[in-house]
């Protein structure tokens, strides 16, 4: 599905005409294409004469975040980060940023572009003035939606981490191994992210000054975000120190109570086992009923000896 934004409104399933047309008499305009089939990817070979590594990529996909430069235009690959219960998923954006156009190509339908293109239609004069100014924002689009996907993320933690403290459990270990693993992930696309707005900012720098503050304001949330997934990581890890530790507690918890029983059972053990000995002159003295009083009495005062002692040392 094609979606083009000029400055006089925005149109779907554009003829290739259409944009030979605005090519030749270089107008400003922004052509989304999501889901390209075959004649999308003629469209980019044979109108816009992108050079073929660039449409591997978007063919391939699994890209990694980059600004390369070509021939009167840069090729940029941008991710989203969402969150679909407690997976994380990143969508690839490919964009092809020119003085006078922007095309983006993605797979799956972004959410963030509904809004994006409601604004462009009530005043699309405005915002088709400058390929750079519609660049910032539909990078500023994309790069905001992760700002949802980190907060839910977030809250996720907390939530993880009080349930850790209540009842650390083996499933809780396994989310927190997960979301460990996709805060790895988070952070390594962010950084290559933010990188790529390092030098799209230098580039605007040296092209178009007048759109550096814009390029510098995405460059800002990227920082914020990629700062949150650290905090995100420190977080986790902090969450699976609590785990280990309330789990320890509990088997210190667990062996410390065998421990007392084992111990109040010592010289219980002691005394059945001396007074158990059937030798003739120990069984002879020891059959009374006051003599079996006596053992009772022993076994009695030596548990009670132990649990007061016990009690005073702090061990129960």
């Amino acid at each position: 599905m094609q979606t083009l934004f000029t400055a006089d409104g925005h149109n779907r399933e554009v003829a290739p005409s259409t944009v030979a047309d605005l090519l030749t008499k270089r107008e400003v305009f922004w052509l989304d294409i999501q889901e390209p089939d075959d004649n999308d990817y003629a469209l980019l070979t044979d109108t816009f004469k992108f050079h073929q590594l660039t449409i591997e990529d978007v063919r391939n996909q699994n890209q990694r975040p980059k600004l390369d430069g070509y021939d009167g235009y840069v090729f940029a690959v941008v991710f989203v980060i969402a969150l679909n219960g407690d997976d994380v998923s990143f969508r690839e954006h490919h964009l092809y940023i020119a003085p006078k156009f922007l095309v983006t190509v993605h797979p799956l339908p972004e959410p963030s572009f509904e809004k994006l293109n409601e604004r462009i239609a009530e005043s699309p004069a405005s915002a088709c003035q400058k390929a750079s100014f519609l660049t910032y924002l539909v990078m500023d689009s994309l790069v905001d939606t992760t700002f949802t996907a980190l907060e839910t993320f977030d809250e996720s933690v907390d939530t993880l981490q009080d349930e850790v403290l209540r009842d650390a459990n083996n499933a809780q270990l396994a989310l927190l191994q997960e979301m460990k693993h996709s805060a790895v992930e988070m952070r390594r696309v962010l950084g290559a992210q933010r990188d790529m707005f390092q030098r799209l900012v230098t580039l605007s720098i040296e092209a178009d000054r007048e759109t550096t503050a814009y390029y510098r304001d995405v460059y800002d949330h990227i920082i914020r975000q990629y700062e949150t997934v650290d905090s995100l990581r420190d977080l986790l890890t902090g969450a699976m120190d609590v785990y280990l530790s309330t789990v320890s507690n509990r088997l210190n918890m667990t062996v410390k109570a065998l421990t007392v029983v084992a111990s109040l059972f010592l010289p219980l053990t002691f005394l059945t086992g001396f007074f158990g000995m059937n030798f003739g002159w120990l069984v002879t003295r020891i059959g009374t009923f006051y003599s079996f009083g006596i053992g009772l009495s022993l076994m009695a005062i030596s548990i009670i000896t132990q649990l007061v002692f016990f009690r005073r040392r702090g061990w129960i």
